[in-house]
């Protein structure tokens, strides 16, 4: 491709990456800055921490993501150091059992942990059947903040540990091994030596952790823990019009994850030291028998055991009759009405539809423009390709509340207000909204990375020489694109399309904020919505959930089997 082509595309796809993810995110913070004359002023941001109320929701919020954080890493490290470093019977069925958390976002998972852990619940019941108890303990003290934590660090620990098992995986044997000839001990060759070495692992899965808890919105909603930041930018929403307090927040909360990405970076995200070989260098993984074998198996499904809880609770709720999973370790009888009106209920069919349709067209959108952008950035020379990668990078880092709440944003200005030639194309907050070309755009740009990665190595493993040969045979550019780039990426592109497409269907902050009418619900409002209802709704929530999960595992697999275990590095920093 010659340069002025080169940088004519690079253009274009800065302008089509760059313009739906910025701008948004722009609306959003700058009207925090903005007095009713329209003058600068700093006062909406200086009263978020004035206000008691507002002050202590951000303080809820940095409070769940560093116990969050503190606990993710305190499960993940040490089975990371296990995995990498040690084989044990059974490791291969533990190390995916873990993984479990994955296809199971948090806010579903506590709708089975809430019939668990209730004063009414299956743990409290078994407690007073062994009388270890009179009373029933109120495991959700002050609003559930320690079931947030526990929910949360359960969910997104999996990322922080493929983060470290990674990282310690490509450590440098000889350097312990010096540590241990000039008489380090265990602990001080940790501390001293392999500690160091993985702090760029380390620092990249806790940032996602600390992040993704930090604006976490569903999990707080769904066990009605209100004083957080993410929970009270949700409900102001629909005062934004009327009120900076919204913006505001939202542009504290963006404010408050770049400051801590930066102190994270400077305190763990130094660049890691150079090593002159790897670990695959070295005598291998040691091979645990007897006591030790025993013990690492036994660490493992600890933590698979508690990893699988939510999913058991879930799975419970869904084939409990109504009623009837109260006061009893087990329900007291089964039935499988759930999954069938999770399937033809109104609401709840009407939601799987419209994920399928919208998460459907979003990943065609990915896989269009994803292709160019991993062309560009693998097979060109131009200079910027830097600056694209970023901004396709991009959407991982940036929360996604404070997105769609830029996207409500952008829904309240010119084009798209009341006096806009595009409002009827798309509304979140009017009388008769339209949500449906928002939710698209929320999710073509959330999943764009997973695309543009899984095209990008495709490409990196297809030597160019096939597609030079076919320019010089005198095939144009779309049928070299058509009859030989497209069938050796097949499998790349189907591996990023599934993950996109089924992540799209799971997305949380931008369905419960984007979709404001039953009809427009994607699945998990849905989940939401009928969460919280009296009856039967408990039930098929969790149902839907669990058709949720069974789904979202199936593509997971799916996807590993395309591109093999390096499906895994989807999750990693």
């Amino acid at each position: 491709m010659r340069p002025m082509t080169q940088r004519i595309w690079l253009v274009t796809l800065l302008l089509v990456v760059g313009i739906p993810l910025v701008y948004p995110i722009w609306l959003g913070v700058a009207s925090a800055f903005v007095a009713d004359d329209g003058a600068f002023t700093l006062f909406h941001v200086a009263n978020v921490f004035s206000d008691p109320v507002l002050r202590d929701g951000l303080m809820n919020a940095f409070l769940i993501a560093t116990c969050t954080t503190t606990v993710a890493v305190c499960i993940a490290l040490p089975l990371a150091m296990l995995s990498a470093r040690t084989t044990f019977a059974g490791k291969g069925i533990l190390s995916t059992l873990i993984l479990a958390p994955l296809v199971l976002p948090p806010f579903v998972g506590a709708i089975g942990m809430r019939q668990l852990l209730g004063r009414e619940g299956a743990v409290n019941a078994l407690l007073a059947d062994l009388h270890l108890v009179s009373e029933p303990i109120d495991f959700l003290h002050k609003g559930g903040f320690a079931l947030i934590v526990l929910l949360e660090a359960i969910a997104l620990f999996p990322i922080l540990y493929l983060n470290l098992v990674a990282a310690i995986a490509n450590l440098d044997p000889s350097m312990e091994e010096a540590a241990t000839n000039l008489g380090a001990r265990r602990w001080t060759r940790f501390f001293r030596v392999t500690l160091p070495l993985i702090r760029p692992g380390l620092f990249a899965g806790g940032t996602i952790v600390f992040v993704w808890s930090f604006t976490e919105l569903g999990t707080p909603l769904m066990l009605e823990f209100t004083k957080t930041t993410p929970v009270q930018i949700f409900n102001g929403i629909k005062e934004m019009e009327a009120s900076r307090q919204p913006y505001a927040l939202t542009a504290v909360m963006l404010g408050s994850t770049i400051l801590c990405y930066v102190v994270g970076r400077l305190i763990l995200g130094g660049r890691g030291h150079a090593m002159l070989a790897k670990a695959s260098a070295g005598a291998g993984l040691k091979a645990l028998t007897g006591t030790q074998a025993r013990l690492a198996a036994a660490a493992f499904g600890i933590v698979a055991f508690f990893a699988m809880l939510p999913h058991f609770g879930v799975i419970g709720t869904a084939l409990a009759g109504n009623g009837r999973w109260y006061q009893s370790v087990l329900p007291q009888s089964l039935t499988d009405d759930h999954f069938v009106q999770a399937l033809t209920h109104p609401l709840a069919a009407g939601s799987i539809r419209t994920s399928i349709i919208l998460a459907g067209i979003a990943t065609i959108l990915d896989v269009v423009v994803g292709l160019f952008v991993a062309r560009l950035l693998v097979r060109g020379t131009v200079r910027g390709r830097a600056l694209l990668d970023a901004m396709v990078m991009l959407p991982l880092a940036v929360p996604g509340l404070v997105f769609a709440f830029g996207l409500v944003a952008a829904s309240l200005r010119w084009p798209f207000n009341a006096d806009g030639p595009l409002h009827v194309v798309g509304d979140i907050l009017g009388p008769t909204p339209n949500p449906v070309p928002f939710l698209i755009l929320a999710y073509a740009v959330r999943r764009l990375p997973y695309v543009v990665r899984s095209a990008a190595a495709g490409l990196e493993q297809t030597s160019v020489a096939l597609e030079e040969a076919g320019y010089n045979l005198g095939a144009s550019r779309w049928r070299v694109t058509r009859k030989i780039v497209l069938p050796l990426l097949a499998a790349n592109l189907a591996a990023g399309a599934i993950l996109a497409f089924c992540f799209a269907m799971l997305e949380v902050s931008d369905s419960l904020i984007l979709a404001q009418r039953e009809a427009d619900f994607p699945i998990t409002k849905a989940i939401f919505s009928l969460a919280e209802r009296l009856g039967d709704g408990p039930g098929v929530a969790s149902a839907l959930g669990v058709w949720a999960m069974a789904f979202l595992g199936i593509a997971l697999a799916t996807a590993a089997a395309l591109v093999g275990k390096k499906a895994g590095a989807i999750f990693r920093g």
